[in-house]
């Protein structure tokens, strides 16, 4: 179509007519589109370089030292916070990602340090900003009020071959590499070195977490900053970049187990 469809000129009534015909119907398919894009958030950006892997050990738990502790499902809780980011980030939200879906076993020594613990987390259980979960967070960038059609496309890219495919892999595992106690830390507070499978790999990360032990029960407690890079997922975005989802996320994790048999 000549790009003076529609202007005016001689033969006016017959470019609107073409103008009617084919520009206005054109115009709305990318309206359209455009609102797609917006509601599923994201598309796929180009790949950054990927993380190295985890070194071949990390296949395999920990040698399992003590007494087993089952991680109690209903009292445990992953809450990832993700932002947007870009020019046109206001036309976006950002995210609460959580899930009572964590499960395993804490095995637990004499010496707390030599712990370990197999976790894993069901991924098609993970929920897409809850309005009490938003709620919850009592801050500005999480107003309750998102559409629960942007809910709903938000979660199903989420979960698609994009990101973190659950059809192909159910969970995500995490399992220890070693403790260590924090650097001017509290009683309780260590750095756990943690090697996490996505998607078929294996990265590693130490993240600060603190720990109680009580009778018959283990309580442990972490809130940190994570790169989805270093896990190795792609961050998405929309228009080049110019709407998307940032590399850092936040992560809180509250793990209760029970004493196996007690």
């Amino acid at each position: 179509m000549p790009r003076d469809c529609c202007n005016n000129g001689p033969d006016a009534p017959a470019r609107r007519e073409c103008c009617a015909g084919v520009c206005a119907p054109t115009l709305a398919a990318l309206g359209v589109l455009l609102l797609a894009l917006l509601n599923g958030c994201v598309t796929r950006q180009p790949a950054p370089p990927a993380p190295r892997a985890a070194p071949a050990a990390s296949l395999y738990p920990a040698r399992r030292l003590g007494q087993p502790y089952e991680v109690v499902p209903a009292r445990s809780q992953l809450v990832v916070l993700a932002y947007r980011a870009g020019p046109l980030a206001a036309m976006g939200h950002d995210h609460v990602i959580a899930c009572h879906c964590l499960s395993g076993t804490i095995d637990l020594p004499q010496d707390p340090l030599r712990a370990s613990f197999d976790v894993r987390i069901a991924v098609k259980q993970l929920t897409v900003d809850d309005p009490r979960l938003r709620a919850a967070e009592h801050s500005a960038d999480f107003p309750p009020d998102v559409p629960q059609s942007a809910r709903r496309g938000t979660r199903k890219h989420m979960l698609g071959p994009a990101l973190l495919d659950a059809a192909r892999f159910a969970d995500i595992s995490l399992r220890s590499r070693g403790l260590r106690p924090a650097p001017d830390g509290k009683p309780g507070d260590i750095l756990a070195r943690v090697a996490v499978r996505v998607l078929g790999g294996w990265h590693v990360v130490t993240v600060p977490m603190h720990y109680a032990i009580r009778t018959g029960e283990i309580v442990a407690t972490g809130s940190f900053p994570l790169k989805q890079t270093a896990i190795g997922l792609t961050p998405y975005g929309a228009f080049g970049g110019a709407l998307r989802v940032k590399d850092d996320m936040q992560i809180r994790i509250r793990l209760v187990a029970q004493r196996r048999g007690g």
